[in-house]
C-alpha cells in the first residue's frame, strides 16, 4: 500500500500527539521508508512537465516550502513524494534552539497551523554536512536567515556567512526577511534596509560565481502582511538588485477567518487554508508589478490541486507546500503536480 493511501490511516494518531512531536515522527517514518526502498516503490506515477525558472530546469512546478526540513536531514525521504524541488531551512550561521515550547499549534477546524518556532536549527555547518550525507541530487533551495541575537545593522553579515557556506550545495538560495518569529526581522523588508541587504548578498553571490563556475540564483521571501504599495516597491527593488525570484508568501500575523478557533490567539505566524486569499493576492500584485522580469513562487494556503492551479493562473511560476501536507498528506503533492502539468 502506498504512503499516499496510508497517511489518512495514520493521521488520527499523529494529530493525537503534540504537533512538533508528530512532525518528527512523520519525518522519521518517511526516512525509514526511503532507506528500505518502500517509499520509492510506492511513489505515484506523475506526469513529466519540466519548467525553466531562475535558469534551472524543474521536473515539475510543485516544491516543498522551507520550514518543514530545517536542517536538510530528511531530503531523501521527502524526495520520494513527487516534489519537483525541495527548499530546506531556515538555517542560520550558528545553531539556535528557537523559542520555548509549546510553539506549534493546530487549528484543525480551520485547516491551519500557528507556529512561533523561531528559526530553530543546528547551524549552517551541520546543515551542509546533512546535505552531503543525502543521496538525492535534485533541485535544492536553501532558505537562510539571521541569528536571533544578531542586530539588524549586522544582519547582512549573517546572510553572507550562510550564502558562502551553502553555495556549493544549493541550487538556489532564499533570503528570508519575512518570518514573524524572529524579533525585528521583518523590519528588513523596509525599502532602505532591504536595498542595503540585497546589495551585500548579491555582491557576494557575484564574487562566488567564479569559484562555483555558475551564477547561483537568489530568491527573496516576503510577508503576506505588506500592503500593495510595499509589494510593488519590493518588486522594483528586486529587479534593480538582480534577484532571481520572489517567494510569496511567508506566514501571516493576521487572524482573518479564525477568530474564536482554539489556538488562534497564540502568538506566531498563521499558515494553511486561512492564508490562501492573502497569499494569492500577493502573488497577483507581484506578478503584475514584475511583468515577467522576475518569476514569482507562490506559497501559502495551497490545500488542493485547484488551489495550486489558481496560484499559477495568478502569475506564479512555481508553487510550494507545507501546511497542506500536514492536513492532506503526500496525496496533495501528486494532486498539485497533476493540476499544474496541464
Amino acid at each position: 500500500m502506498s504512503l499516499h493511501r496510508l497517511y489518512p490511516l495514520f493521521r488520527p494518531l499523529l494529530f493525537a500527539a503534540d504537533p512538533e512531536l508528530a512532525h518528527d515522527v512523520a519525518l522519521a517514518g518517511l526516512d525509514a521508508a526511503a532507506r528500505l526502498g518502500v517509499a520509492r516503490l510506492a511513489a505515484p506515477r506523475l506526469p513529466t512537465a519540466p519548467v525553466d525558472v531562475m535558469g534551472l530546469r524543474f521536473p515539475n512546478r510543485v516544491g516543498l516550502a522551507a520550514g518543514l526540513d530545517k536542517n536538510a536531514a530528511h531530503l531523501d525521504g521527502l524526495a520520494t513524494l513527487g516534489f519537483g524541488f525541495l527548499e530546506a531551512g531556515t538555517v542560520t550561521p550558528r545553531a539556535q534552539a528557537g523559542n520555548p515550547r509549546p510553539r506549534l499549534f493546530r487549528l484543525v477546524e480551520a485547516q491551519a497551523l500557528v507556529n512561533r518556532l523561531g528559526f530553530n536549527n543546528e547551524g549552517v555547518d551541520a546543515f551542509v554536512a546533512s546535505v552531503g550525507r543525502s543521496s538525492w541530487r535534485g533541485i535544492l533551495g536553501v532558505n537562510i536567515g539571521r541569528n536571533f541575537d544578531t542586530p539588524n545593522e549586522r544582519a547582512a553579515d549573517d546572510y553572507v556567512t550562510c550564502l558562502r557556506a551553502v553555495a556549493a550545495c544549493a541550487s538556489y538560495v532564499t533570503i528570508n526577511v519575512s518570518s514573524p518569529n524572529t524579533r525585528g526581522l521583518r523590519e528588513l523588508q523596509a525599502e532602505e534596509a532591504l536595498a542595503a541587504l540585497l546589495a551585500r548578498v548579491v555582491a557576494e553571490r557575484d564574487r562566488l560565481a567564479d569559484r562555483l563556475g555558475k551564477r547561483l540564483p537568489l530568491a527573496l521571501k516576503v510577508a503576506p502582511d505588506l500592503d500593495d504599495d510595499a509589494l510593488r516597491a519590493i518588486a522594483a527593488l528586486v529587479v534593480r538588485a538582480r534577484v532571481d525570484a520572489v517567494i510569496a508568501t511567508n506566514t501571516t500575523i493576521a487572524r482573518d477567518g479564525v477568530q474564536g478557533v482554539r489556538h488562534a490567539s497564540e502568538a506566531g505566524g498563521l499558515s494553511g487554508a486561512p492564508l490562501r486569499l492573502r497569499a494569492l493576492a500577493a502573488v497577483s500584485v507581484l506578478a503584475k508589478a514584475l511583468d515577467g522580469a522576475v518569476p514569482v513562487i507562490g506559497v501559502g494556503g495551497i490545500m488542493s490541486g485547484e488551489d495550486a492551479r489558481e496560484r499559477i493562473a495568478a502569475g506564479a511560476a512555481l508553487i510550494q507546500l507545507y501546511t497542506g501536507l500536514v492536513y492532506r498528506g503526500p496525496d496533495l503533492v501528486a494532486e498539485c503536480v497533476r493540476a499544474t502539468s496541464r
